[in-house]
């Protein structure tokens, strides 16, 4: 007698059927009922029905791990970045998380902080261990990374400067330029740009539509140079302030200089935006939180890190034909530049709080 019930020959889906009660229950082999559950094409279609019946009527549940051994994968993927220092890269990360999640992934992150020996390291230390790898560096050669890639390694390039793998980059120097003609519609003339680090592609290409942008329009560009980091932003205004230089705008290349510069300004007693007017670069959570509201230029972060972590699992599957992805920059017009009210030069507003 079969006190559980269940006919004798058969696995009940409360007893935790296993890949080998499939296989006898389906009359076929243990390896191909792997082959077929695992979606590999050497597997004929009726073949394929017939055994999703029989596991989905056993109530056969397959081991993530038992899966990822059978197609010597890890289930993992590695993540490189430059830093992990403000909204920015919290964002990313988000985004990054959400879509691993998603796709039943999970992630291996590592940190390069400007160093490329220790970016060689890192990608040195996931040898074995992930599927693929997004890579982020926009400060360093790529090639000088790609090169200590396993051979055959998956990588998706996060806005670097080598297209010559599955890529996604932000058009940075078109957001620029658009970021610039914003200003000047508005009727500001004496704009200041904040760098970012030169060296760093983003920073480099953001200065570039600046330059092209005032150059087109006939107005000058004053440039110094920051490092992404919100005392660089400060600091550029500090200097701007002391050698008693004329302005009434700053595009600073990402949001956490701008808001620097906003909170200089502000302690001087320029106001912003009927003095000067401000706008950054990103659009991290906190630009639309401060007052006034930060104008900046939306890269929608954490879909971008979103969008990375999935197309490497479209180059993992074998899926992506390597076509390099570049992103517009969508201009958000906030207070911070909103027209002009009482336009004062930067010295004489210098003189005045003095």
């Amino acid at each position: 007698m079969n006190v559980t019930g269940t006919p004798a020959g058969k696995t009940s889906a409360a007893a935790n059927a296993t890949i080998r009660d499939v296989a006898r229950e389906a009359g076929v082999s243990v390896a191909s009922v792997s082959r077929a559950l695992n979606g590999l094409g050497t597997v004929r279609p009726e073949m394929r029905r017939h055994v999703e019946e029989v596991a989905a009527r056993l109530g056969y549940v397959p081991h993530a791990g038992a899966r990822n051994l059978s197609l010597a994968r890890s289930g993992a993927i590695g993540v490189v970045l430059p830093d992990l220092h403000g909204e920015f890269y919290s964002e990313l990360l988000r985004g990054m998380d959400g879509e691993a999640r998603v796709r039943g992934l999970h992630l291996m992150l590592m940190v390069m902080h400007d160093e490329a020996t220790r970016g060689v390291a890192a990608l040195q230390s996931m040898r074995g261990r992930v599927d693929g790898l997004v890579l982020m560096a926009p400060h360093l050669p790529a090639d000088e990374l790609l090169r200590h890639l396993p051979a055959g390694m998956p990588v998706v390039l996060l806005n670097c400067a080598d297209d010559a793998r599955a890529s996604l980059r932000i058009d940075n120097a078109a957001g620029a330029e658009a970021m610039v003609d914003h200003l000047i519609a508005s009727g500001r003339r004496a704009i200041v740009h904040i760098s970012g680090p030169a060296g760093n592609v983003d920073a480099d290409e953001r200065l570039r539509g600046a330059q092209t942008a005032c150059a087109r329009a006939g107005v000058d560009l004053c440039v110094l140079h920051g490092d992404f980091d919100q005392g660089s932003g400060s600091r550029a205004v500090a200097t701007l302030l002391a050698e008693e230089t004329a302005f009434d705008a700053i595009f600073a290349a990402n949001d956490m200089m701008a808001i620097g510069a906003m909170m200089a300004l502000r302690e001087a007693g320029v106001s912003v935006p009927e003095h000067v007017a401000i706008a950054g670069f990103d659009d991290i959570p906190l630009a639309r939180l401060i007052s006034p509201a930060l104008t900046t230029l939306s890269i929608e972060i954490a879909d971008f890190g979103g969008s990375a972590v999935a197309r490497l699992a479209q180059v993992i599957a074998g899926e992506d034909d390597g076509t390099p992805e570049r992103r517009a920059p969508v201009l958000v017009a906030r207070q911070s530049t909103s027209s002009i009210i009482n336009t004062i030069p930067a010295d004489r507003a210098h003189r005045e709080e003095a």
